[in-house]
């Protein structure tokens, strides 16, 4: 049984995924994979083709803040770019089921709906939380400013547009707990998977 789980930046949709996986399931990080898809032989020759030669570091490493500046700052770029690296990471989910067939995989996606990659799952769970407490985390986590995590967000799509997508629900306010809520959806989908 495959489970889609998303959230925005700063939503907390890695420690909800961290916290099933210590429940049984089995996580696959698309955000995760994605990074090292880029050195992957042919996804690197098409990133060079679209983003230049300044796309790696001449010890071959991902320029993550150049590459960041260029998407972020140019929607046709983001969709090309999104083009290259999303059937990679396709293939390679594809490949990982086969592995794990017999168990929950939650695969994690920060842009599960806004590609529609929600589309070839089971079901799809959606962490949300208050945006200024987004805010707040991502500054903190990445060492960014508030303009800088807010032009992030603007990649994705909001809480309200994904919440009616979302098979589940999870909330990440501070003041929510977690483990009750992931138990609760956890035992439906086994359930389910019985079924």
């Amino acid at each position: 049984m495959t489970i889609g789980l998303t959230g925005g930046i700063g939503s907390g949709k890695t420690v909800v995924a961290r916290l099933l996986e210590t429940m049984g399931c089995v996580l696959y990080n698309s955000d995760e994979r994605a990074k090292e898809l880029y050195f992957d032989a042919g996804v690197k020759a098409k990133v060079l083709a679209l983003l230049g030669a300044e796309a790696y570091s001449e010890k071959g490493e991902l320029n993550k803040a150049y590459v960041s500046e260029k998407v972020f700052s140019d929607k046709r770029l983001l969709q090309q770019l999104n083009g290259i690296i999303h059937p990679a990471v396709k293939n390679d989910f594809e490949n990982f089921t086969e592995r794990f067939s017999s168990q929950i995989i939650i695969k994690e996606s920060a842009i599960l709906f806004e590609t529609g990659i929600y589309k070839d799952l089971e079901a799809t769970i959606l962490v949300t939380a208050p945006l200024d407490e987004k805010i707040r985390r991502v500054m903190v986590r990445n060492q960014l400013t508030k303009e800088e995590v807010e032009k992030r967000m603007q990649a994705q799509w909001t809480d309200e547009q994904k919440i009616h997508l979302a098979d589940y629900v999870i909330g990440n306010a501070d003041n929510q707990a977690l483990i009750p809520q992931a138990l609760e959806i956890l035992t439906k989908l086994r359930k389910h998977a019985q079924a």
